[in-house]
């Protein structure tokens, strides 16, 4: 079975911790990928994403998915934070993933202190 293309949003994973959770409680969430270190996390995304993703903070570049074997990540040293079998999705949807992620940045400046 070839490739199936996505794309992948990746965010410091603070940031992208949050919008995991939002996105699981509106129950659209698709699957996550962590970095081998623990700093970013990564949203497979449909493709196309990336012609018109301009979020501060975060990029999005494609990614190749092996539709054969779903619990291999599709990129090197990464891992599952949350699988395509626990993911809700089978990818998240764009405006949905950015309307997470803007929650999520509001939410870590008020825990901060800021506004």
């Amino acid at each position: 079975m070839p490739d199936a293309p996505c794309e992948l949003v990746t965010v410091p994973a603070r940031h992208g911790l949050e919008a995991v959770d939002i996105l699981r409680l509106r129950e659209c969430v698709g699957p996550v990928l962590h970095d081998g270190a623990g700093g970013t996390l990564g949203f497979l995304v449909p493709p196309g994403t990336a012609d018109g993703w301009d979020l501060p903070g975060s990029v999005c570049v494609p990614a190749h998915r092996r539709s054969g074997r779903p619990s291999d990540p599709p990129v090197a040293g990464t891992g599952w934070l949350v699988s395509p079998e626990n993911a809700q999705a089978g990818t998240t949807e764009p405006a949905r993933l950015r309307a997470a992620l803007s929650e999520a940045a509001r939410t870590i400046a008020a825990a901060e202190g800021g506004s």
